[in-house]
């Protein structure tokens, strides 16, 4: 899909044992109802180049997680009382070489300055609800701030009218060559939701099957996630109008929920009186990707952090 923004990465760890860590990235901003992120990610497993890598191996491991990627256009307020924002949720990846920790574990050490220069001369009675407000221009005097800057027009470019192979120039000549000192900043325009077009501009995506060597189904991927969650807690996935699924999202976009999510959360079944379908919303399956949050185009699901500490229980990963 050439207008998909998009990538993948591929690690190669020796912790005892030969592992390889891969992975595929697709911007939410797709235009078509019919893509499903998890199947991409089997396809490109069956490229000859990552299949020769793959077969043979064992797999035992899966996840999935929304990547924070708008960048410094997209950063929002960094410090809020008794707070602030550190790691990955601010959104401190640089976009282009998917890579985000070095900045996540740096803003961590610029906050702890911030918050303890805030405490310092304090009395313990009073230091309830600070705001460690020095924190937010330390992140713009640190080397974050000059990264994330000098690549602030790659992504957005890619949603202009350069088109794909248009941005791929633009990149290599305002970032490798300027290195990101061109005099404008580009805006992203709108959510990654309103970017979804009606399923009737479309034909359904024919995915290979998977083959259980490199390409797997969806719920036995799940399964290697260990999420969990207590079977008697409240709902933490909710919709804020119970007709909107089936009205809208189905009847326009085909049900993009069932193909968006990477864990098999979101599933159209048939009623159980009368004609129709409905949504059904299988929570136990939710790996907190936040994806269904970002993506519906109704903006009817509501995502709340569940009970007891439930979710996925990575190992390895």
């Amino acid at each position: 899909h050439k207008d998909i923004y998009g990538g993948s990465f591929m690690y190669h760890l020796d912790e005892g044992a030969p592992l390889v860590s891969i992975g595929f990235v697709v911007g939410l901003d797709y235009h078509n109802p019919y893509v499903s992120p998890f199947r991409e990610f089997q396809r490109y497993k069956m490229h000859p180049f990552i299949r020769n890598i793959l077969e043979g191996g064992k797999r035992i491991g899966y996840g999935a997680r929304a990547l924070n990627e708008g960048g410094i256009q997209s950063l929002p307020k960094l410090t809020f009382p008794g707070g602030c924002l550190v790691g990955c949720s601010p959104g401190f990846m640089n976009v282009p070489k998917v890579k985000g920790t070095h900045n996540a574990m740096r803003s961590a050490m610029l906050a702890a300055e911030a918050v303890f220069e805030t405490l310092t001369g304090e009395s313990a009675s009073s230091t309830k609800g600070l705001e460690p407000t020095s924190y937010e221009q330390k992140i713009r005097n640190s080397p974050i701030w000059k990264e994330l800057y000098s690549v602030r027009n790659i992504r957005p470019s890619f949603n202009t009218a350069l088109g794909v192979y248009g941005s791929v120039i633009y990149t290599g000549l305002f970032y490798f060559l300027g290195r990101g000192k061109e005099p404008w900043t580009l805006s992203h325009k709108g959510g990654d939701h309103s970017k979804l077009e009606p399923a009737k501009n479309y034909q359904p995506i024919e995915y290979p099957k998977p083959d259980n060597v490199v390409s797997f189904d969806l719920l036995s991927s799940v399964a290697l996630t260990g999420t969990n969650h207590e079977g008697d807690q409240p709902p933490h996935l909710t919709l804020l109008d119970d007709k909107i699924p089936v009205d809208r999202n189905y009847a326009i976009f085909d049900g993009p929920e069932q193909r968006f999510c990477p864990a098999g959360v979101y599933e159209y079944v048939p009623k159980e009186k009368g004609e129709g379908v409905r949504l059904q919303i299988n929570a136990q399956n939710c790996i907190h990707c936040k994806t269904c949050d970002i993506k519906d185009p109704s903006q009817n699901i509501n995502w709340v952090t569940p009970e007891s500490g439930g979710g996925p229980a990575y190992s390895g990963m």
